[in-house]
């Protein structure tokens, strides 16, 4: 069994990314993978797929019954 690389993702999270540890520490394992463009379907979300999402799941306005 491998472990991870621990010093090679600090240094894609927080050189790479600019986190701070902090920051770094805070993540899950797939929050990191999704920042380091590794997450689900092998790369970051783009523009179209965020506007699919915003159109499927609205945020509420002001004043609108729940």
């Amino acid at each position: 069994m491998t472990g991870f690389d621990w010093p090679a993702l600090m240094r894609a999270g927080m050189r790479g990314l600019g986190l701070s540890p902090d920051e770094f520490w805070g993540l899950t394992p797939t929050e990191l993978q999704v920042l380091l463009g590794d997450g689900p379907g092998g790369k970051p979300m783009g523009r179209s797929r965020l506007d699919e999402l915003m159109a499927a799941f609205p945020d509420q306005t002001k004043g609108a019954q729940t």
